[in-house]
């Protein structure tokens, strides 16, 4: 087949009033149909794409076979989080990228076939590893974290997660929103790493509660993921006013304090004209939930046009179906309110200059401004690592922005401790994070195991 099987989705009339999962998955005929059109490349081009290695034909050849379980197993030898990454990863910017079919058709449907091994394996836990005798620390139990804690218990180690708030799961949890993300889910993949003998601690703020120093103490490796949860913003006139806020503390509210149930205490966001300032794929999530709170107008404010957009293809699209409106090349100059509230943000309007060193081209400010009436207005401009841990242990060394400073092999400043994810990169994807998760498991086990033969 040329084309790839549709996904079925949410009514648009739901999707604009509930929280629910707007993508629905396939079934099985969908699923059956869409493996089918998989070429089984020698060569594997597909993995090569894949920050995890996942052996992308081979779990596709078992769901040709109807083998749902095998193709589950096959992914989770490489991947911890299958129905998170099925979900949310950019695999036409991946693994999809490589695929043989797209060069003159659609390319596999990867992602929606990983997440339908994901969602109808009937696995209910894994073969547990022996015990090797050594124990490892994770700060944080983000994607990160996580991938870093499941490769590791692979190898037989005793594994810790340190998770800071009340529950797990990191941008998993507070980040992405419901519709794209069911918090099931993750319960879901959190659990599946417990039966396997990880242990979670929650409330534990390293730092704080606890010290990098005394995990050095009692463990024999310690990975540092955790994440990016410093906001940027703008530093422009207004920021301080009542009803701007980070795309952070918008998605959080959201996402893991549910304001938007009533049978909650979280305070509600009351909005009605939105601005959301950025385009990357928090900016769609921050939009989208706007639109979901029963927003009468969702402004997305970006200073390049909607070809240069960073996020999804699938997220702009349904961000645009959902009502938000695309305000292209504007940039916001002044936030000004009325009473201490945000009433209006002037923009300056931008043009594209082409870049001369052949880089994407360059947002160049005009003396044309355009102002928009809005009563609330949300920063999804990036995020810096929390500085928390750095502030707190001298001796680990950051850079200007705050981020870990790492080796080739992920291991930072201090003994026996690596680090990976957004706390090394800043703000990235999922799966990059998983990636490096993944890489510091393993140069944690082979610098163990050295210590060991010494």
């Amino acid at each position: 087949m040329k084309n790839r099987t549709e996904m079925r989705l949410l009514d648009l009339s739901l999707r604009q009033t509930t929280f629910n999962e707007v993508a629905l998955g396939y079934n099985q005929e969908e699923a059956l149909n869409e493996a089918s059109r998989c070429l089984n490349c020698p060569t594997k081009p597909c993995v090569t794409k894949c920050p995890v290695n996942v052996d992308i034909p081979k779990f596709i050849t078992q769901l040709k076979n109807n083998d749902v379980n095998g193709a589950y197993l096959t992914i989770t030898e490489m991947n911890n989080l299958p129905g998170v990454c099925g979900r949310v990863c950019p695999q036409e910017k991946q693994c999809e990228s490589a695929c043989t079919l797209g060069r003159k058709f659609e390319p596999v449907a990867i992602g929606r076939l990983e997440r339908y091994a994901a969602d109808n394996n009937t696995i209910e836990s894994q073969e547990q590893t022996s015990e090797n005798g050594y124990k490892v620390a994770i700060i944080g139990s983000g994607p990160a974290g996580l991938s870093c804690a499941g490769t590791l218990r692979n190898y037989g180690y005793k594994v810790d997660v340190f998770e800071a708030i009340h529950n797990f799961g990191g941008v998993l949890r507070y980040g992405i929103p419901e519709f794209r993300l069911p918090k099931p889910i993750v319960d879901k993949e959190i659990d599946s790493l417990k039966k396997r003998g990880i242990t979670f601690h929650k409330n534990i703020v390293c730092g704080k509660t606890i010290t990098i120093s005394e995990l050095q103490t009692e463990y024999d490796g310690i990975f540092i993921g955790t994440g990016a949860g410093l906001p940027k913003f703008m530093n422009i006139p207004g920021e301080s006013l009542n009803g701007v806020f980070s795309a952070n503390e918008f998605l959080t509210r959201i996402n893991l304090m549910f304001s938007y149930k009533t049978e909650y205490d979280t305070p509600s966001i009351d909005v009605k004209n939105v601005a959301i300032v950025g385009a990357g794929n928090v900016a769609m999530d921050a939009a989208r939930s706007a639109v979901r709170l029963g927003a009468e107008n969702v402004y997305l404010i970006y200073r390049r046009t909607r070809k240069e957009m960073p996020a999804r293809l699938e997220e702009i699209e349904h961000a645009i179906e959902e009502g938000v409106i695309l305000k292209e090349l504007l940039n916001p100059r002044e936030i000004v309110g009325e009473n201490g509230k945000v009433s209006k943000v002037v923009c300056t309007k931008m043009k594209l200059v082409k870049d001369e060193n052949g880089g994407r081209d360059i947002p160049v400010e005009t003396d044309q401004t355009e102002e928009i009436v809005i009563d609330t207005i949300v920063m999804a401009l990036g995020n810096y690592p929390n500085p928390l841990l750095a502030s707190s242990e001298s001796n680990l060394v950051v850079d200007r922005k705050g981020c870990v400073v790492v080796d080739e092999n992920l291991h930072t400043s201090l003994d026996k401790v690596y680090a990976g994810g957004d706390a090394v990169s800043g703000a990235a994807t999922v799966i990059l994070a998983m990636g490096a998760g993944k890489k510091a498991a393993l140069q944690i086990d082979k610098m163990i195991r050295g210590n060991k033969l010494q």
